[in-house]
């Protein structure tokens, strides 16, 4: 097999900001920090849950976090594979009680409408994940 000429690496000594440990570090350390201060000053905990869900989805924190526990090596990749599973049941029960709860007011049509969007999305998400492994 040859390779293709067009065949581009970048060097580039500066990586993404969402990859770059000198910013993700610092936000985890602020993202902790907050809530110690909300839990201190006795905040209510589920607005510190969404405050921490929101950042850690808009600054693609959790990701970060994932791939570092995936560097301790035998017991991280397993503890990520866990964790990332648990989503796919996780979001698959919420659809399941979505579900029964609208067929019970009479939305069956909807129901299957996206009951089907749920499990192209389960099927998307495992087809990334087979091919990020073959890949």
């Amino acid at each position: 097999m040859t390779e293709p000429d067009n065949f581009e690496v970048d060097f580039s000594p500066r990586a993404p900001w969402w990859r770059n440990w000198k910013v993700m570090l610092p936000l985890w350390c602020a993202i902790g920090a907050l809530v110690w201060l909300g839990l201190h000053f006795n905040v209510d905990r589920s607005v510190i849950a969404g405050s921490v869900v929101a950042v850690g989805l808009v600054s693609n924190a959790f990701a970060w976090l994932l791939g570092i526990i995936t560097l301790v090596p035998v017991i991280g990749p397993i503890i990520v594979k866990v964790l990332s599973i648990g989503f796919i049941w996780l979001l698959n029960a919420v659809g399941y009680l979505v579900s029964y709860i609208a067929i019970r007011r009479g939305y069956s049509k909807d129901v299957l409408t996206y009951r089907g969007i749920t499990i192209a999305t389960i099927i998307g998400i495992v087809i990334g994940f087979v091919l990020g492994k073959l890949l």
